[in-house]
């Protein structure tokens, strides 16, 4: 068997968690492989939202194992507070929820750090969520970061008294003072909840259930332009948000990979800072952004919203080795008489392309669009996809010539019935 991974083919906010919510029954393991608590997988389904911080998408399913891989940095406050949310609404997730003991932990010193950081800044702030993200990749990098599996040793405090010395070492060249207090209080109390939990090796489970022939379904946050390597540096977040960050987020080789599912919404959205070619400043971005609710699940900040675009959609696609697309909010976009698309760039020399160059800061651009007509048509209600209106089947063919990889799911709505499955054919 093989590990099929989703992934986020923008700036994030794709819809990752409903689609891994509706393919999750058909697989025994889900497993997420990056990331920290700044992420917000989303999930509606009987009239209830739910959303996801760093518990795995699947953990709505009892038969399915869920795994928070290596890659992931872990906050034992987030994490407790969101498995208690989950007990509340009788889901026991400890039952089936695995955690590796290599995964980073993050400490309150870090979220300290990370506020200092952004804040020296000033207008280059990178848009950070102050989650304690980056400095807890920075620690790990560094070799001096704690893990998981620390928190099992006897000399645990003496560790994280060493790391927190060191923090407070930068905190102080920043010219500010490190006083935890409360937040120190809760984190050992977490830890303690955290050791109650399995720890396990994870990358021995993952690879024995591929030998046993299990079905695993890896998922990432964040999106790949914010991928540390390859996404709009240095407006990025701290990990690598592609499939190759599956292989070293959960310890599985290459060539264990199978479906690559690419999801995308039918416009485009970003928050924080950071280049954003096709972003709407008018009248029409803010239709969308009501529309679409689009407003960040974790931090409830705004999103800049634009058109798509098709020369990034491009290069996501190349980097991740795409076998099928999945299109998510398609019914945000129902009231605009045109729907505009982006397929080049027009750079500063008079070249159009549709290469995402290197610095897309820098690089004075402007999109080239093509119209194409709206639908005007409630796709909320739409059952099948033979229901679709022609003008919505045309923006789907449209899209699919090219990127050369088929959309095979549609998403018309926020709940789980409102994703149309569909056999598309590439000319």
């Amino acid at each position: 068997m093989a590990v099929d991974i989703l992934i986020g083919l923008q700036w994030g906010d794709e819809g990752k968690g409903k689609i891994v919510d509706v393919l999750a029954p058909t697989y025994d393991i889900v497993a997420r492989f990056q990331g920290g608590p700044n992420a917000g997988h989303t999930l509606e389904f009987e009239g209830t939202k739910h959303v996801l911080h760093q518990i795995p998408s699947g953990i709505f399913h009892p038969h399915i194992q869920n795994i928070i891989g290596n890659g992931v940095v872990l906050d034992p406050v987030v994490f407790r507070n969101e498995m208690l949310k989950l007990t509340e609404r009788g889901v026991d997730a400890a039952q089936n929820l695995f955690i590796s003991k290599k995964a980073s932990l993050i400490v309150p010193s870090h979220r300290v750090l990370d506020r200092v950081s952004e804040e020296a800044l000033g207008k280059s702030k990178i848009g950070s969520t102050l989650k304690g993200i980056g400095p807890t990749y920075q620690d790990k990098i560094g070799r001096v970061g704690l893990r998981v599996g620390d928190i099992l040793s006897d000399n645990f405090r003496e560790c994280y008294d060493r790391l927190v010395d060191r923090h407070r070492s930068i905190i102080e060249f920043y010219g500010e003072q490190l006083e935890l207090g409360e937040q120190e209080q809760a984190f050992f109390e977490a830890v303690d909840y955290l050791r109650t939990l399995k720890l396990a090796d994870t990358e021995y489970m993952i690879n024995s259930a591929l030998l046993s022939g299990k079905k695993i379904l890896a998922e990432g946050a964040q999106g790949s332009l914010l991928d540390v390597d390859f996404g709009t540096y240095p407006f990025v977040t701290s990990s690598t948000t592609l499939v190759a960050g599956a292989c070293t987020g959960l310890g599985v080789a290459p060539r264990h990979i199978g479906e690559v599912y690419g999801i995308f919404k039918a416009y485009c959205t970003r928050v924080g800072s950071g280049p954003f070619p096709t972003e709407l400043l008018d009248e029409v971005g803010e239709d969308i952004r009501q529309a679409g609710k689009e407003f960040g699940s974790t931090t409830g900040r705004p999103r800049r919203c634009g058109w798509i675009d098709l020369p990034t959609l491009k290069y996501s696609i190349m980097l991740n080795g795409v076998t099928q697309l999945n299109m998510m909010k398609a019914d945000v976009l129902t009231e605009f008489e045109t729907i505009r698309v982006c397929t080049h760039y027009k750079l500063a020399s008079g070249e159009v392309t549709d290469h995402v160059p290197y610095n897309l800061e820098v690089e004075k651009l402007e999109p080239v669009y093509e119209d194409l007509p709206g639908w005007k048509v409630d796709l909320n209600k739409i059952e099948t996809v033979d229901e679709l209106p022609e003008a919505f089947k045309s923006y789907l063919s449209f899209l699919e010539e090219h990127l050369q990889v088929p959309i095979t799911i549609v998403s018309v709505g926020p709940d789980r019935k409102s994703t149309l499955r569909r056999e598309a054919v590439i000319a």
